[in-house]
């Protein structure tokens, strides 16, 4: 009887086990040492000059929007081929929603489609958050070009591309954005169970980022006050990551490399065994080099060949439902045929299991339980 295969699954080895037990035997437990080391460590990885560590990818995207001065009365705008959470970052500001329809061949975000409609925008957005889907990077140099043209924010949504490359540099660095921010939930490229990274070469918006993740709360006179003096100077969260995640994830970014070069040799081996399938197979754009967080491939008959990989064990998912198609954005006037690339894309799509323990045998698995679903 063939094995169960999820589409994603962590890997956790005995480095990670012993980094939390060791912050279990120590004095701290909740935001410490362990989490200035995690940022540290990603930030030097990445090449921005800050990271601000927080509870999960969601939280990450909303204090981003904070820091920014996003609010009643501005406008975001995303694609509508991503997590809701790329989305609903701004209805948390009381700002409102658009999208930008995405490429055909990335699925990413389409920087024509988005210089196109700033041309016949009547209100430019307070922020555009492009999503690096699947672990792909979207045209950075693109899309910055025209917020500095337009004036308007970038936060770069690379909650899939902890490890990609664009144009030869790390994901992260922030040259084409304002804010970056990572997810390090279990499926991710490395994790820390729930948890999220905001980077940024901005020191004013790194210090407000950490502001807003503790309650708004700044110790900054207890230095003449005295050590128990503190002042709430905004509305802030309780948005912190504890050390147990943080040692975690700093002992999980060791092994990135790793990571990466398995995800990329099972996502090649994907593009051989699937080559003569009637399907289409992931297109990489040359100018970055995807982190490989999901394989999605588009098929005819899509829920019937969905619902037999299933039957044979095989953990199928879809990403994405498109945003403005989910009721709550409906209220808000969308409808089918409001972004029709995101839609056909949606129509096809269907993700096949990709994560670093995956062996060559279950590969093979999959393969041919596709082989059969598609026959």
């Amino acid at each position: 009887m063939s094995k169960a295969i999820p589409y994603g699954r962590q890997d956790i080895d005995a480095a990670d086990i012993a980094a939390v037990v060791g912050v279990l035997q120590s004095d701290w437990l909740t935001t410490g040492p362990a989490v200035e080391r995690f940022e540290r460590a990603v930030a030097g990885r990445c090449g921005a000059a800050h990271a601000v560590a927080v509870f999960n990818g969601t939280v990450a995207l909303h204090l981003a929007c904070r820091a920014l001065g996003l609010g009643p009365g501005d406008t975001l705008w995303t694609t509508p081929n991503t997590f809701v959470a790329s989305a609903n970052c701004a209805l948390y500001c009381g700002a409102s929603v658009d999208f930008v329809d995405i490429d055909p061949r990335t699925y990413n975000m389409s920087a024509s489609a988005l210089e196109q409609k700033l041309l016949s925008a009547k209100k430019i957005p307070k922020i555009v958050v492009p999503v690096h889907f699947a672990g792909q990077p979207c045209d950075m140099r693109a899309i910055g070009a025209l917020a500095k043209k337009h004036g308007f924010a970038v936060v770069e949504d690379a909650s899939h591309a902890v490890g990609a490359t664009y144009r030869g540099e790390a994901v992260g660095n922030c040259r084409h954005s304002d804010i970056t921010v990572f997810s390090f939930h279990p499926v991710k490229i490395v994790t820390t169970g729930e948890g999220g990274m905001t980077l940024t070469n901005d020191e004013n918006l790194a210090r407000q980022l950490r502001l807003l993740r503790t309650h708004g709360i700044d110790r900054e006179k207890s230095k003449t006050e005295g050590g128990w003096f503190y002042e709430q100077v905004d509305l802030g969260y309780n948005y912190r990551i504890t050390d147990l995640q943080a040692a975690l994830g700093e002992s999980q970014l060791k092994r990135l490399d790793a990571f990466l070069a398995r995800r990329r040799e099972l996502a090649a081996r994907y593009d051989r065994l699937l080559a003569d399938l009637p399907l289409t197979r992931p297109w990489q754009h040359p100018d970055g080099v995807s982190a490989w967080h999901l394989y999605v491939v588009q098929v005819e008959n899509r829920r019937k060949v969905f619902d037999a990989l299933r039957a044979a064990g095989i953990g199928a998912a879809v990403h994405y439902i498109p945003v403005h198609l989910q009721p709550h954005y409906r209220k808000f006037g969308f409808k089918p045929g409001d972004f029709p690339h995101a839609e056909a894309y949606y129509a096809r799509a269907l993700t096949l299991p990709l994560f670093p323990r995956m062996s060559d045998l279950d590969q093979d698995q999959v393969v041919e339980a596709v082989r059969k679903a598609v026959a």
